[in-house]
Parts: structure tokens; C-alpha cells; sequence
């Protein structure tokens, strides 16, 4: 009996935790896992044309894609253009099949109103109404985009694609630029990283050596741009680094430049823009880490005979570079998706991925692609954070 009731508490203890968390978890999963999980499924699923020609993805089955259209093709395909279908579900599968070959738009447009406009009994074939349909190009074209799942968009965000053979290969010049923006992302990213690095160690030595109302004043310095909003701050430097801002007109007053210095819609810009956003990131774990190192150690290498660079290169940055690597996968973690700092600092050529997958979402409504891009920079913020999470529980790593 003493056991029934021993089972009986820890359960309801257990089941009392439980409803504790449950509303944690449950917003979680709402607001974090079911968003990722829709972008992904967005990124690799594609049932558009399937859903508007479905008698003629049944018909294409039997196709051995290179002769022409058989008379069972043809007949699906009127047969669906006849059948009722939602405007905006036919326009999204136009889209699709002209992304596949240009032209498709006007050539499905022709023959649906051809389609439509015929009368009931009338007999049609596809070729009288353009010549187009007799080439099986087209044909290949309605049955590549009839897979419900496809890895079209996935390739597409690397700029890469599939030939008539199905084969990988790369895409067209100047069909898209997603590798370029995507390097230059990662190119923005590494530089503010580095520059936060170089700013931020020093810093963060100056905060540990400081005491009392010092350490106070340089940590309400470092703090205060995170309790101001993104959207303040960049446009703080906005007013800053435009031709008639402080900085040009201090340096034009200092004579070390004649005339005002192009600070804005480019890189250097998003450079310095997002280095005073992201800065903090960088300061507070080293800080952290360097408040876990005794402050002996640097005494004892002087009195060793070891010199102040020698000290801190063979004891400090050993000691502190697991919290300097820590702050840096933070850093270029958190500066990979930055949207707000390039689109208002940077120029047309300065605009990071995080722009074109707000394009593709809310400027041409292509969920695929945009599902697609986000999911490439998961996958990279992934695999930082787990090497940060690494970094963050390894014991104190030493470099020579």
C-alpha cells in the first residue's frame, strides 16, 4: 500500500510538471516548429500543376517522352482546360510551365480560351490550335512540374537545374543570381565578424580589468544599443554616414578630405552599421570568459620573464579563445539573416539573401523559393549553432 501511494505521488507530481511546460511547449511548437516546418515542406513539395491538370499527369504516365503528344494526351489536356478550375490556381500553374519554357504563358493562355470557347461535341486537336503543341518539348515541360514533390526549388536557390535528361546542371546566364547574393552574404557576414572580433576583445579586456563604477559605465555602453530598436539604430546611422552627415562633415573639417566620402548605399556602410548592431554579441561572452580566468596568471608569466605580449598571446588568448569563437559563430550566425541594416544603409548591390527571400514571399507570392533560400541558411545556422553549442561546453582550448 506504502508503494501504491509512492507511485501514485510521483505521478501526479510528474503529470504537474508537465502542465507547467505544456504551454511553453505548445507555443513553441505553434510559433517555431510549424513555421519551419511549413517553409520546408514549401521548399520541396510543387502539386500546382498537378491539381489543375490531373487527368493529364495520368495520360503522361504511359508517354515515353521523346516521340510527339499521343491522341490520350491531347484529349486530357482539353479535357482539363474545360473543366472548372480556380483563376488563381491556373495562373500560379501558367507560372509554373513558363518558368520551364518561355513562352508557355501566352501558348496555355491561346489555348484555354480556344478550349473554352469551343462548342460542347466540337472536335479539337491542340496542334490546330498552335503548332507549338506537336513539339515535345512542351510536353516534357507539363510533366517535369507534375511531380508533387521536387527538388526544382532547392536547386534553383544554388542557381542550378535539370536538363530534358533530368541531369543536374547549371543554370542559364542571368537566369538567376542567388550563388552571387548568397557568397555576398556570407562575404558581409564574415567581415562584420571579424571587425566585431577586433573591436570586441579589446573591449572586453578594458571591461574585465575595470572595476566598480568604470565596468558599470562600459557595460551600460555596450548594452545600450540592445535596448534600442533595429530599426532606430540603423537609422541612426543613416543620418550619420550621409554626405551631409556628422562623420563627412567632421572629416571635410579636419582637412583630411576634400570632399564628402561615399559612406552609405554600399558595402562600407552595411559594414559599419552592422557592426555597431551586432557588437554586443561579440563583448558579452568574451567578457564572460575572461571573468573565468584567475588574475594571477598574468603576473606570474611576468614574473617568468614573459612580456605583456607575450603573456597575452601564451596565456590570455588561449585562455579566452573558446568565448572569442563562441561570440564569433554568434555573431556571423545572427548577420547572416539581417534584412532591415542592407535594405535601408545598403546599395542595389549590397542587398543580402534575406531581401530576395522577402521578394520571392511577398513580391511574387513564389513560397518555393523562398521556403527554399530559408532553408539553406537554416541548414548553415544549424551547423554553427551546434558547433557553437560545441564551443560553449568544451573545456579550455589551447593553441600554440
Amino acid at each position: 500500500m506504502h508503494g501504491y501511494f509512492a507511485v501514485r505521488s510521483a505521478l501526479r507530481a510528474r503529470l504537474g510538471a508537465i502542465a507547467l511546460v505544456a504551454p511553453l511547449m505548445c507555443f513553441v511548437l505553434f510559433f517555431f516548429f510549424w513555421p519551419l516546418a511549413t517553409m520546408m515542406q514549401a521548399a520541396v513539395t510543387d502539386g500546382t500543376v498537378r491539381g489543375v491538370l490531373p487527368e493529364t499527369a495520368a495520360a503522361l504516365s504511359d508517354w515515353d517522352g521523346e516521340s510527339g503528344p499521343t491522341a490520350a494526351m491531347q484529349a486530357a489536356l482539353i479535357a482539363d482546360l474545360r473543366a472548372p478550375a480556380q483563376q488563381m490556381d491556373f495562373g500560379d500553374a501558367v507560372r509554373r510551365l513558363n518558368s520551364e519554357i518561355s513562352g508557355f504563358r501566352s501558348l496555355m493562355s491561346r489555348t484555354a480560351t480556344a478550349v473554352r470557347g469551343a462548342p460542347e461535341g466540337s472536335t479539337l486537336t491542340l496542334v490546330g490550335i498552335d503548332q507549338r503543341w506537336g513539339d515535345p518539348k512542351y510536353w516534357q515541360a507539363i510533366r517535369r512540374a507534375m511531380p508533387l514533390y521536387t527538388d526544382r526549388n532547392l536547386l534553383a536557390a544554388v542557381d542550378l537545374t535539370r536538363d530534358a535528361r533530368g541531369h543536374i546542371a547549371q543554370a542559364e546566364g542571368g537566369a538567376s543570381a542567388n550563388r552571387q547574393i548568397l557568397t555576398r552574404t556570407f562575404v558581409i557576414s564574415a567581415a562584420v565578424t571579424l571587425l566585431c572580433a577586433a573591436i570586441g576583445l579589446p573591449y572586453a579586456m578594458i571591461i574585465a580589468a575595470s572595476g566598480g563604477w568604470v565596468r558599470t559605465l562600459l557595460l551600460i555602453a555596450v548594452l545600450l544599443p540592445l535596448w534600442t530598436s533595429l530599426l532606430v539604430r540603423t537609422a541612426a546611422w543613416f543620418i550619420l554616414l550621409q554626405n551631409e552627415g556628422i562623420i563627412n562633415d567632421t572629416l571635410i573639417a579636419l582637412g583630411l578630405t576634400d570632399a564628402p566620402v561615399q559612406l552609405i548605399f554600399n558595402r562600407t556602410g552595411v559594414v559599419i552599421a552592422m557592426t555597431h548592431v551586432l557588437l554586443p554579441f561579440m563583448v558579452l561572452p568574451i567578457y564572460s570568459g575572461l571573468l573565468a580566468i584567475p588574475n594571477n596568471l598574468l603576473p606570474a608569466a611576468a614574473s617568468l620573464g614573459a612580456t605583456r605580449l607575450q603573456a597575452f598571446r601564451h596565456v590570455l588568448l588561449p585562455l579566452a579563445f573558446p568565448s572569442l569563437m563562441s561570440g564569433c559563430l554568434l555573431v556571423f550566425m545572427v548577420a547572416l539573416g539581417y534584412y532591415i541594416t542592407p535594405a535601408l544603409v545598403g546599395g542595389a548591390e549590397e542587398q543580402m539573401i534575406s531581401s530576395v527571400i522577402a521578394f520571392f514571399a511577398t513580391g511574387t507570392a513564389n513560397w518555393g523559393m523562398a521556403g527554399a533560400l530559408g532553408f539553406i541558411l537554416l541548414a548553415v545556422t544549424t551547423l554553427l549553432y551546434f558547433v557553437y553549442g560545441r564551443l560553449s561546453r568544451s573545456p579550455t582550448m589551447m593553441i600554440n
